[in-house]
């Protein structure tokens, strides 16, 4: 039986994710359809290809190997699309994006305004951590990506796009709401609302933590930044967000900035891609859009 390429991407995906569930969200196929990709394709090639340890799906010896081989396929197909993409120039409609949580609200308004200019856009745009993006990347996944904490040595190429300061936040009831000059011992004793490990944001925050001596530990996980910005409203403690995704919690008086020592935390955006990566006309055109106008779209204000 021959192998299909979903059947490979599929195989790379549980592979990477170490889970059936979270590979399903990231190819946008229900978790039956997984497994049965996953089984028939085990069934081609006539020995176990994952297997299960520490609750995770993990490839067996062979699937280790053949997982070099399938990522190098998926490669040399992704790059014949680009190629293919590149020649046929502005008949190619479709873009490949992924994002940091972070950055997903402000890329989400650049990309609508630059779909007006675009009435046949087709467009898939991921949201996914830190750990997520590199994976994506080694198999020639997205166009490009928004996202902070650049990767060193992986083959990309970083390009800054924005300030994306973190600052502290609390709901509007909480005891220092209202206070200033808050010390960073006083604010670290309270219950904070954090992202998951291999969350970029999480690795920017325990860096600069570190470089003060200091540590948080009462902590709550949340898997998006979103998640974290309604929890903290819920009351269930402090976070630390960017300040440019949280003006409609501040303009509705669910969320406050607090005065803190040692912040913000001053961090940049940047569009990642692969080196050397060719672009389609229609990626590369809205790369240059996002480089130029997305500035306009950050509308933070002070609280009156």
């Amino acid at each position: 039986m021959p192998y299909s390429l979903s059947q490979l991407r599929v195989f790379e995906a549980v592979a990477r994710q170490g889970n059936y569930t979270r590979a399903a969200e990231q190819l946008n196929m229900t978790q039956p359809a997984v497994s049965m990709q996953i089984q028939q394709f085990e069934e081609a090639v006539g020995i176990p290809l994952l297997e299960r340890k520490n609750k995770r799906s993990v490839p067996t010896m062979a699937g280790a190997e053949i997982l070099q081989y399938t990522s190098q396929v998926l490669q040399a197909y992704n790059d014949l699309r680009a190629v293919i993409d590149r020649q046929r120039g502005s008949a190619h409609k479709r873009l490949t994006l992924s994002v940091t949580s972070s950055a997903s609200y402000l890329v989400s308004q650049v990309l609508q305004a630059f779909s007006q200019t675009q009435p046949d856009l087709e467009v898939s745009l991921d949201v996914a951590d830190h750990k997520t993006l590199l994976a994506q990347f080694e198999n020639h996944e997205p166009d490009f990506a928004v996202m902070g904490e650049p990767p060193r040595s992986r083959g990309l190429h970083s390009e800054r796009l924005l300030e994306n300061p973190l600052v502290v936040i609390a709901s509007a009831q909480h005891p220092f709401a209202h206070q200033t000059q808050l010390s960073l011992d006083a604010v670290l004793a309270q219950r904070f609302v954090i992202r998951e490990q291999g969350s970029g944001t999480r690795a920017s925050i325990e860096r600069h933590l570190r470089a003060h001596g200091k540590s948080h530990s009462q902590t709550l996980e949340m898997r998006s930044h979103e998640n974290v910005k309604h929890a903290v409203a819920a009351g269930l403690g402090l976070g630390i967000v960017s300040l440019h995704t949280i003006q409609p919690e501040i303009d509705s008086g669910r969320l406050v900035v607090l005065d803190v020592e040692h912040f913000p935390i001053n961090l940049h955006w940047y569009i990642v891609m692969r080196k050397g990566k060719q672009l389609s006309p229609l990626a590369n055109a809205f790369k240059q859009f996002v480089m130029a106008e997305a500035a306009r779209f950050i509308h933070w204000q002070e609280p009156l």
